[in-house]
C-alpha cells in the first residue's frame, strides 16, 4: 500500500512541476513582453523568477522523496532538476541581474555576459523540462 502511495505523491509532484514549467515557460514569459513595456517586464520577471525556481526546487525535492526508494533513476533525474534550480537561482540570476544593470547603465561589455549567461539559464531550464517530462512518461507508463 504505501509504494503505490508515495508512487502517486512523485507523479503528481511530477506533473505538477512539469506543468508549472511548462506554463511559465510557453505562456507567462513570452506573455509578459507582449503585455508589458521593456522595463515593466524586466522588473517583473526579475521579481518571479526566485519563486519561480524556490517552486520547481521543492517540488522536484518532493518528488525525489515519494521516489527515492523504489524508483531510484527516477529520483536521481529529479536531483539534478532540483540542483539545475539551485544553481539558476542562487548562482546564475544575481549574475545576470548584474549584467543587465550594467547593460542598462551604459556598460558595452555587459550585453555579451548577459547573453552568455542568459543562453545558458535557458539550456537549464530546457533540460529540467525534458527531464521532468521523461519522468513524467516513466510514471505514466509504469
Amino acid at each position: 500500500m504505501m509504494p503505490l502511495v508515495l508512487d502517486v505523491i512523485g507523479l503528481v509532484a511530477v506533473a505538477t512541476l512539469f506543468g508549472s514549467m511548462a506554463f511559465f515557460s510557453f505562456v507567462v514569459a513570452p506573455l509578459v513582453f507582449v503585455k508589458l513595456d521593456g522595463a515593466s517586464a524586466g522588473r517583473f520577471l526579475r521579481g518571479i523568477f526566485p519563486w519561480y525556481y524556490l517552486v520547481v526546487g521543492l517540488l522536484s525535492l518532493l518528488a525525489l522523496a515519494a521516489l527515492a526508494a523504489l524508483r531510484p533513476l527516477e529520483a536521481a533525474a529529479l536531483g539534478l532538476v532540483a540542483l539545475g534550480a539551485v544553481v539558476a537561482r542562487q548562482g546564475l540570476m544575481p549574475r545576470i541581474n548584474r549584467h543587465r544593470d550594467r547593460m542598462l547603465a551604459g556598460d558595452p561589455e555587459a550585453e555579451r555576459g548577459f547573453n552568455r549567461l542568459h543562453r545558458l539559464s535557458v539550456w537549464i531550464n530546457g533540460a529540467q523540462l525534458l527531464a521532468a517530462f521523461a519522468v513524467l512518461l516513466r510514471l505514466a507508463t509504469a
